[in-house]
């Protein structure tokens, strides 16, 4: 018989794809949970490969009170594959009043 877990916490993180390291920004979103920042890595890792490496991914990543964890990867921001698309480095400045690019909706 399987033992039920209660999350104990629901975390939110955007790491890139295929490229996440144990690191400031990891470790302090998982370590107040008791969470091994090395075995998410590796799992996240096994599961982003598919992507292009350092495409930043959305990870909703639930704890569980025995110091387990699953998670689920998103899709990347939208914003991410438009710049992608356009070949630009970073978005617009000033939004909505300049211009950096256009797509068609054949593009989309």
């Amino acid at each position: 018989r399987k033992s039920i877990m209660s999350v104990k916490a629901t975390v939110r993180l955007i790491c890139p794809a295929g490229a996440a390291k144990p690191g400031p920004a990891i470790g302090q979103a998982l370590g107040p949970h008791g969470l091994n920042m090395m075995e998410f890595c590796k799992a996240f890792n096994a599961e982003t490969q598919r992507f292009k490496p350092e495409t930043p991914i959305p990870v909703v990543l639930k704890a569980y009170s025995n110091r387990t964890f699953s998670f689920v990867t998103k899709s990347p921001p939208t914003s991410y594959l438009i710049r992608e698309m356009l070949g630009l480095q970073k978005g617009a400045s000033a939004p909505g009043s300049e211009i950096v690019g256009q797509m068609t909706w054949s593009q989309i």
